[in-house]
């Protein structure tokens, strides 16, 4: 009798799949307010300087520094530059009264803030006395201080948030090329599954996982194709794995990845495509099965098939398929940050797999567990901020370090 192959680590089974991604090479060219979310197709690089001239950070008096070496000089105010405007230079022994985010005049060489300086109005004009020694360029942003012309703003993969777009537009960037959504088919295997709106029969359940990976895809900037509950037959399995093949960059399933006699995705897989990872040594999510479904004329659909169990779909899709789709758009880094945090709990009892526990951040900020890590209990996903990455054989004792995984960081 053969010796059974052991099964991957979670480390071993995200390198395989990362390693067998062929990343989308279409791009499309968007107005940069429609590109929240996207991926960089092109890296960026600035044509000018930002800020693109000197200028004043506070509200004040733009002045040269040797006039006010006394720490008490009195000067006549020789013009007013909001921001926006370009002052005339400024005369040796006088000062411009300066609001912020104005360009300097030429010829003054720093700013003194407006609590330092005492105004007054006399007949022959408008005078300022400066109760400050100012050292030459004090409060003043200097051209290309933030960015140079020529230089890269945005590295191709970037996944672009609100501050990507904030810096591409602070350098004119009108447009942005990213990368074509990914295109991606879900459906659900379950004779006992029914949808919110209709009546429960004896032994149904409600399709919760339809409602939470629609979600997480969307959160992903995915174009979804739903192909809704597909009845527990092989070859209804196989009708629609090659139907959801012939438009699709990947194909994910939730349910049927079992050992069970009414488990078809694995026979259908095997079929219709090929599978190449099948069960991680992980808790909750051991049935993960990873292979391709053939299509004519192309290169095969991804096939990603998750478990049933709401919180075992929920979690080997944060942490494979996730970084799958990142990485099929171009993103390199794919990694979530972790956190070293104090366990506020104990877990005398190790498992021979890798654990991913819901937890929760406390008021003196430590860990607290859910109080049922069942795979069928969604209600821990809700009350939990994020995973603690419990290694396999280890034990877990109150006041011990474990590393934390927010949710803030797989959700997006």
């Amino acid at each position: 009798m053969a010796e059974k192959k052991p099964m991957l680590t979670a480390a071993e089974a995200l390198d395989f799949l990362l390693s067998a991604v062929r990343p989308i090479t279409d791009m499309e060219t968007l107005p940069t307010l429609e590109t929240n979310g996207r991926v960089l197709a092109v890296a960026q690089a600035s044509q000018l300087n930002v800020p693109p001239m000197d200028n004043t950070q506070m509200d004040g008096y733009a002045v040269r520094a040797a006039d006010c070496a006394s720490g008490s000089a009195r000067l006549k105010v020789s013009q007013r530059i909001p921001a926006g405007h370009v002052g005339d230079p400024l005369q040796p022994g006088t000062a411009a009264r300066i609001f912020t985010g104005a360009m300097i005049p030429q010829g003054a060489d720093a700013v003194v803030m407006q609590e330092q300086c005492e105004g007054e109005k006399a007949a022959e004009g408008d005078f300022v006395t400066i109760r400050h020694a100012p050292q030459p360029g004090e409060w003043i942003r200097r051209a290309g201080e933030d960015i140079q012309a020529g230089s890269t703003i945005l590295a191709v993969g970037t996944r672009l948030r609100a501050q990507e777009l904030g810096l591409a537009a602070s350098v004119g960037l009108a447009n942005l090329p990213v990368v074509r959504r990914p295109r991606v088919a879900v459906f659900f295997t379950g004779d006992e599954l029914a949808m919110p709106g209709e009546s429960l029969k004896p032994g149904a359940i409600y399709n919760s996982n339809r409602f939470t990976l629609r979600g997480l895809l969307e959160n992903l900037g995915c174009d979804i194709t739903d192909y809704g509950i597909v009845p527990d037959s092989l070859d209804a399995t196989r009708e629609t794995l090659r139907k959801a093949a012939a438009e699709h960059d990947l194909i994910i399933t939730s349910g049927g990845v079992s050992v069970g006699e009414e488990d078809h995705i694995k026979p259908a897989v095997e079929a219709e495509g090929r599978l190449n990872m099948w069960q991680i040594a992980i808790k909750p999510g051991k049935p993960l099965a990873f292979g391709e479904v053939n299509r004519a004329g192309k290169q095969p659909a991804f096939f990603i098939g998750l478990p049933g169990n709401p919180v075992s779909s929920f979690v080997t899709f944060l942490l494979f398929v996730r970084p799958f789709l990142l990485r099929l758009q171009g993103v390199v880094d794919v990694t979530p940050r972790s956190f070293s945090m104090r366990a506020d709990f104990a877990l005398p009892k190790a498992d021979r797999r890798n654990e991913f526990l819901r937890a929760r951040i406390n008021a003196s900020g430590g860990l607290d567990l859910f109080r049922n890590q069942s795979s069928a209990v969604l209600t821990s996903t809700v009350w939990g901020d994020g995973l603690v990455d419990n290694p396999a054989g280890q034990t877990v004792a109150a006041g011990d370090t474990v590393r934390f995984i927010p949710f803030s960081e797989l959700l997006f």
